[in-house]
Order: C-alpha cells, then sequence, then structure tokens
C-alpha cells in the first residue's frame, strides 16, 4: 500500500513512526483545501482537523486524508487557517460547540458581549494564542480543563481576569490583548467557570 501524496516522501514502512508537527501541518493543510473546494463539511473537516492534531504515527494520520488529493509542494505548508477572528460589535456574540479555532485566534468585543467556550474546539496545535481586545464590552471565554495558561495581557480602567496556570496535559494556551474600559474574564473548569460572572 502506498502512502497518499499528502504525506510523501514517506514509504510503506513509515505507518508506525511518529508523527511530527509538520506531518500534522501537512495534513492539516490538505483538509483545509479540502474544506474550501467542497469536498469536505465543516463538520467532517472539523473531526479530521482534530483527529490531525491527535495523530500519534504516520499511521493515523494517512486516513484522514486518503480521499482527497494532494496539494502540489506540501512540504513546506501549514496549516491554512492560521488566524481566526471572532468579534462582537454593539450586540452579543456566543461562540460554541464544535468550531475551529486559528494558532492565533482573536477575540474583540466593543460595546458589545462576546462569550467563547473552547472546550469543543478544535485547537491546532498544542500552543495557541488567544488575542483578549475588550473595549468598553465584556468578554468571557471558557478553555479547556486541562489547558496551561500564559498571561501577557493587560487592563486600563478595566476589569481583567485570567484563571489557570502552568500545570495540566493540554495544550498551551498564550493569553494576550487590552482591555480597556471593559471586562475580560478568562477560566477553566466548571468551578472557576461560574464565579467570575457574579464578582
Amino acid at each position: 500500500m502506498r502512502l497518499v501524496t499528502s504525506l510523501t516522501p514517506y514509504g510503506d514502512g513509515d505507518a508506525g513512526q511518529r508523527a511530527s508537527d509538520a506531518d500534522r501541518d501537512r495534513v492539516a493543510a490538505v483538509l483545509g483545501e479540502g474544506l474550501a473546494t467542497g469536498r469536505l463539511t465543516s463538520t467532517e473537516h472539523a473531526d479530521r482537523l482534530a483527529a490531525a492534531y491527535t495523530a500519534v504515527t504516520i499511521g493515523d494520520l494517512v486516513p484522514l486524508t486518503r480521499d482527497l488529493p494532494g496539494l502540489p509542494g506540501t512540504s513546506g505548508t501549514t496549516v491554512t487557517a492560521e488566524r481566526q477572528e471572532v468579534t462582537a460589535v454593539f450586540s452579543k456574540v456566543i461562540r460554541g460547540g464544535r468550531w475551529v479555532a486559528g494558532r492565533h485566534t482573536e477575540l474583540r468585543a466593543t460595546f458589545g458581549a462576546l462569550i467563547v467556550d473552547l472546550r469543543d474546539a478544535v485547537l491546532p496545535g498544542r500552543e495557541i494564542t488567544l488575542e483578549l481586545n475588550s473595549f468598553c464590552g465584556k468578554l468571557i471565554v471558557r478553555v479547556p480543563e486541562n489547558a496551561r495558561i500564559m498571561d501577557e495581557g493587560s487592563a486600563l480602567f478595566s476589569k481583567r481576569h485570567v484563571s489557570g496556570g502552568h500545570e495540566g496535559d493540554g495544550p498551551l494556551i498564550r493569553v494576550t490583548g487590552k482591555a480597556r474600559f471593559g471586562k475580560i474574564i478568562l477560566s477553566r473548569g466548571a468551578a472557576d467557570w461560574h464565579s467570575p460572572w457574579h464578582d
């Protein structure tokens, strides 16, 4: 059996070889092209992308693109959805369930409320950046319970509550951005999800 073109130059004996981040990124690029060209539905894309980023071996990756054409010159290709943006301007927006976040995802609330639940989202890789920006708005984010949080954001005349730390075996979430005359709350786990609402 020959491996799919998206995984070349791997040979038949490489199915048991450990997959690298670059291997996962190549598969993610093929999946992104499949979504863009209508070969995959958004649900199929999200499911396969989640499987790609949890794959351990090359053999785990092969079935994910077997029914899709490869990309020409994929050796240097990275994930097609590097950036993602979700905004609420003079409105209330709730984003949850199964969706694909970018490696750099900006969440912005301007005179509005944005509530984002990342627990069921597909996170593209072991490290992502959440840029949280609130101007005269409210931004509330829930991350997976096993996520590791690195807070690098700031606040001016605002309330900013980021809970979590470096413990955990999940993805590293780097939090950046500014709160200006607004409110930003980021938490993980059921215990601390509700408490900031009442502060």
